[in-house]
């Protein structure tokens, strides 16, 4: 295993506690969702400043872990999201609070109404990503450079995100499966209702709510 204290200096910005994950794991694929347009709220969100992938020292240390087995296995790890700062889950919490504001509905949310976000609990004003306890992550098979079919895009806002949603495929469940077993090895668990998203534990920052920018 590589030493996470040891590969990669940090780039300027970083408080003590947290990396860049692909300095740390130099074949994961990032794509950096709210630092860009492809996402739920098709802008780029406040404090994503960089597309780049923030992690604490903990999730880090799983999640190359991780990439060990996955790649044995034939497939890299394709990063959305981890850390998150305060202010972009603020931003989030005002998207969700303009009901004028559905273009992506057709795309994210097309069997659900914007105002039921909060009540569904799609967006909360705290974040476990702000934590810096969570990450959000899909896989790509090496030989097809494709995602794996997991039976919804990241930010599906649906219980077919849920993790034993009904409908899918065995393929979309075995993906779902080969993803769970992994991260789960490496000290992980799911969140029951995004395939996508793992929470390390123990959290390394259980009462504290970052807000410094990604960049």
């Amino acid at each position: 295993m590589q030493n996470i204290t040891t590969r990669g200096i940090p780039k300027a910005g970083l408080p003590d506690g947290f990396v860049y994950i692909d300095e740390l794991i130099p074949d994961c694929i990032i794509d950096a969702k709210y630092a860009g347009t492809d996402n739920l709220f098709g802008r780029t969100i406040a404090g994503y400043n960089q597309p780049l992938v923030v992690m604490t020292k903990e999730v880090a240390e799983g999640c190359i872990k991780a990439a060990e087995i996955f790649r044995k296995k034939g497939y890299l790890m394709k990063f959305f999201d981890s850390y998150r700062p305060q202010r972009a889950v603020d931003d989030f919490v005002k998207w969700g609070k303009d009901l004028q504001d559905e273009r992506r509905k057709p795309i994210h949310y097309p069997n659900e109404e914007k105002q039921s976000m909060f009540e569904k609990g799609y967006i909360d004003k705290l974040s476990g990503h702000t934590r810096g306890c969570a990450v959000d992550l899909t896989l790509v098979n090496m030989k097809t450079w494709q995602e794996i079919d997991a039976g919804s895009i990241f930010d599906f806002m649906d219980a077919r995100s849920n993790h034993g949603a009904a409908g899918l495929t065995k393929e979309q469940e075995d993906n779902r499966k080969l993803l769970m077993n992994v991260m789960c090895s490496c000290g992980f668990i799911p969140y029951q209702y995004e395939w996508w998203h793992y929470i390390i534990q123990p959290e390394p920052y259980p009462e504290t709510y970052f807000d410094f920018p990604v960049e």
